[in-house]
């Protein structure tokens, strides 16, 4: 019994509670590769994709990274406070859900697990593709190494504590 609510609590979280029930035809997709183009060239010249920069703020030499990542979180913050003040809908009118997430310690050892490899190859999930867009190759095994990251996870996902 325990084992089957379990099952069921983590098959929620992978389920995308806002899921779009719309058919669109695959032109409408265009608007999102259009939006990633401009997304990659403000993170190359805000130099968010540098591995320099990065290296900067984990050494805490430099506060130029601290500063765009507490802007995001402010906006972040910001934003879902609106959705939330007043129920704003997707730009198809369908609702926004947000839930509320438990706190686990598989969160802190995921953060940190994170947060090395961020350091050491000065790349997180984000501006990898900007990374390799600007000819940065070898960032490429970086990518690879997130893809067989997130495998392995998912392998070992009912074995890890959640």
């Amino acid at each position: 019994m325990i084992k089957e609510k379990e099952q069921d609590i983590r098959h929620q979280d992978t389920v995308c509670v806002n899921e779009s029930n719309l058919t669109q035809q695959w032109y409408h997709n265009l608007k999102y590769l259009a939006a990633g183009i401009i997304f990659g060239i403000i993170f190359v010249k805000a130099e968010v994709i540098s591995w320099f920069r990065i290296q900067e703020m984990f050494r805490l030499q430099s506060f130029h990274m601290y500063r765009i990542i507490g802007s995001a979180v402010l906006v972040g913050m910001i934003s879902v406070w609106m959705i939330k003040k007043f129920n704003i809908k997707t730009i198809y009118g369908e609702p926004i859900t947000l839930t509320s997430k438990k706190f686990n310690k598989g969160q802190i050892y995921g953060g940190l697990i994170f947060g090395f490899g961020w350091a050491i190859t000065g790349a997180c999930p984000g501006p990898l593709f900007a990374q390799i867009g600007t000819g940065a190759l070898a960032v490429s095994v970086t990518l690879l190494s997130a893809i067989a990251g997130t495998w392995v996870y998912g392998f070992f996902r009912d074995h890890l504590p959640h």
